[in-house]
């Protein structure tokens, strides 16, 4: 009862257009030193590519929105210098403001990317920025320099909330969703993801697994409810051949949820070109992860870049299995996944044919950095790895499921 009831107290307003989640870890706390952050991104673009830019101070990777714009606003990444920004839409820090100017925290942070190198230069950024920003948001951003911190921000300014202040976060971890908790009180939402989220990450905090395989799939492929205590993964269905519907509502991975990043950054006092990226290009449960590095070059894995229809051939194939694990369109179909297309006691689901696919993915790389001196990050080794995940994935998804995955 008592958990349940600071849950309750958790509870706000639904109806959140862009419910992200999202963490950040301090490198005093996690696994050598290297801070993390991380987003499993929702929109109501779910198309979304991963783009080399070139077009500012430092080149940076970012995700993107697939549609004619896609160069001008830049939802997350990371740069040379190691610096790395994401964010969460808030809802509560221009509680009463007016301005009309809203809707550009894709321009703030592809501005970041393009010309910071640690908080402190995004901090003088924002400060020096015309005013309205048009943002109501959680920044979260880390550094090569230890820092690690999210920024609550909205028209006329914002607060830092600092991971490496033991008061504020004793283990260096900070969590938001779609509220600020220096904005106005139990305004806002995502207060039952944060609750799942806050769940998840204790747990794996309490259980020493802060490898990043793990974090990501204890995030955007967690299936269980902490204000319903709903577990989508017990009583699975005993086979694929049945349809059998579970609501899907307020969990972490959402029909929304477009793409997911994870940054794992430089060590204090490293190269920073040790940094790199995680993502998923495309719905998290019907998509595998990437590994992205800047020193790798601008030519990233066809899987996940941009074609010339904008879209990336990951997404176009996650959307396409998504359609068999949501087939009901009309009405409010969209919130009711078929399970059994997902998971089941045979294993013939989606998600669990990927698993493998990916675990591969994670222990291919894992072996490919250890080849490589300490701290040195090899173009041409990166390069050789870009072409054994395309062809991998490739291969993979025609084998599982007769889809295509290239340009």
């Amino acid at each position: 009862m008592k958990r349940f009831a600071v849950i309750l107290l958790l509870m706000a307003v639904t109806g959140v257009m862009r419910p992200c989640t999202t963490f950040i870890m301090s490198g005093k706390y996690a696994p050598g030193g290297k801070p993390i952050l991380y987003k499993n991104r929702d929109t109501g673009t779910l198309d979304n590519a991963i783009v080399f830019f070139t077009d500012g101070k430092y080149p940076y990777i970012g995700v993107v929105d697939s549609k004619e714009t896609w160069n001008q606003e830049v939802w997350g990444g990371f740069n040379s210098e190691g610096f790395a920004i994401m964010n969460t839409a808030a809802y509560n820090n221009n509680t009463g403001d007016t301005t009309k100017l809203s809707d550009r925290e894709g321009v703030v942070m592809k501005m970041a990317l393009s010309t910071c190198a640690t908080l402190q230069d995004f901090e003088k950024m924002l400060a020096e920025m015309p005013k309205p920003l048009g943002v109501d948001a959680n920044f979260g951003v880390i550094d090569a320099q230890g820092g690690a911190a999210y920024y609550e921000t909205g028209n006329y300014g914002f607060k830092k909330i600092d991971a490496n202040d033991p008061a504020i976060a004793p283990y260096g971890l900070l969590i938001r969703t779609n509220f600020s908790f220096t904005g106005t009180p139990d305004a806002g939402g995502g207060y039952i993801r944060f609750a799942t989220a806050t769940e998840a990450l204790n747990m794996a905090w309490a259980q020493k697994r802060l490898d990043p395989q793990y974090l990501l799939n204890c995030i955007s492929r967690n299936l269980n409810h902490s204000l319903t205590g709903v577990n989508l993964r017990a009583d699975l269905p005993r086979d694929g051949n049945s349809t059998e519907f579970r609501f899907f509502e307020d969990f972490i991975p959402r029909t929304s949820t477009a793409s997911v990043m994870m940054v794992i950054g430089a060590a204090r006092g490293t190269d920073p070109s040790a940094a790199m990226m995680w993502t998923v290009a495309g719905f998290p449960l019907t998509a595998v992860a990437v590994p992205l590095w800047i020193s790798g070059g601008k030519n990233l894995p066809v899987v996940v870049s941009m074609k010339d229809n904008l879209h990336s051939p990951m997404c176009d194939a996650a959307l396409e299995l998504k359609k068999k694990l949501f087939p009901v369109t009309r009405g409010s179909g969209y919130r009711y996944i078929d399970i059994a297309a997902l998971m089941n006691e045979e294993k013939t689901g989606i998600l669990q044919k990927l698993e493998p696919v990916e675990n591969e993915i994670f222990i291919k790389t894992a072996d490919m950095m250890a080849s490589m001196p300490e701290g040195k990050v090899q173009k041409e080794k990166i390069q050789e790895h870009y072409r054994w995940i395309d062809n991998y994935i490739i291969k993979s998804y025609r084998e599982l499921f007769g889809i295509e995955v290239k340009n």
